[in-house]
């Protein structure tokens, strides 16, 4: 069986189910989550999307991003894919959403509900190479100037949610410690 994801409204209301590539061929409002993992530096793990993956191969993105699956909570989706893309295990705490839609080289789109979550971890990721093609930990103010410089390099929700990270770094300080 295909992977399904969880179609929505703009108020992130189910409405069905699709199979995943249907809906990013078609384009249709569909729940997602974006994982961002700090460690005791204050540096952002970030992951180079595998060169195997349906879009964005070999992007730089978040820590690690998907779909939760039909009955799954947002918050056991994330900690889940988080151990199958990085081996890593840690407190995820849910900070924002938001809303994007961006279209792909080979006629995909993506538009998706972002559930965005924050964790702090020192543990070295161990990557899944089927997922992952490498990782870095960087400072956000050092990612920001380089996503203005490069953006091509980056995944389109990165670029468009990196301020609205930014912003909520000093609040997850004081939530997770980040």
């Amino acid at each position: 069986m295909e992977e399904q994801v969880i179609l929505v409204d703009v108020n992130d209301v189910p409405k069905g189910q699709m199979d995943k590539m249907e809906a990013h061929e078609k384009g249709l409002l569909h729940r997602a989550f974006s994982v961002f993992i700090f460690n005791s530096k204050r540096e952002l793990l970030l992951q180079q999307r595998a060169m195997s993956k349906y879009h964005s191969r070999g992007l730089w993105t978040n820590t690690c991003c998907s779909h939760p699956r039909i009955g799954e909570s947002n918050t056991h989706a994330a900690t889940r894919r988080l151990m199958e893309e990085m081996g890593m295990d840690c407190e995820l705490n849910f900070l924002f959403k938001f809303t994007y839609k961006a279209s792909f080289e080979n006629g995909l789109t993506e538009h998706e509900i972002d559930h965005v979550y924050f964790g702090m971890s020192d543990e070295f990721p161990v990557i899944n190479k089927e997922e992952v093609e490498s990782f870095k930990y960087v400072d956000l103010d050092t990612l920001k100037k380089d996503i203005a410089v490069n953006p091509s390099a980056y995944t389109p929700w990165l670029r468009i949610c990196l301020d609205e990270v930014i912003a909520h770094a000093s609040t997850a300080k004081q939530k997770t410690g980040i």
